[in-house]
């Protein structure tokens, strides 16, 4: 009786010649999450980077004072110096 207990408790389908793939299941579906996060944080930080190439550097300089950053005299001499109509 001690036998069969300790049998049934150790027993492992593959263990009989079979081979099961099932515990390949669970590292396969991690790596799969994790790709998938890779991939759209890629792609998210490449329309990130590409928007901000395309704003260009009034684009910046009115985010930052609307942010508060900078200030209105601030900002009008940067935007002089930005447009070319420096002093």
């Amino acid at each position: 009786m001690l036998t069969s207990m300790i049998a049934a408790a150790t027993y492992a389908p593959w263990h009989d010649g079979g081979f099961s793939p099932w515990f390949l299941l669970f590292p396969l579906f991690w790596i799969l999450v994790i790709g998938l996060l890779i991939f759209i944080g890629r792609r998210t930080w490449r329309s990130n980077r590409r928007w901000a190439a395309t704003q260009g550097g009034e684009g910046v300089l009115r985010e930052r004072y609307a942010r508060g950053e900078i200030d209105e005299k601030e900002y009008r001499e940067r935007l002089q110096v930005l447009r070319g109509d420096g002093k």
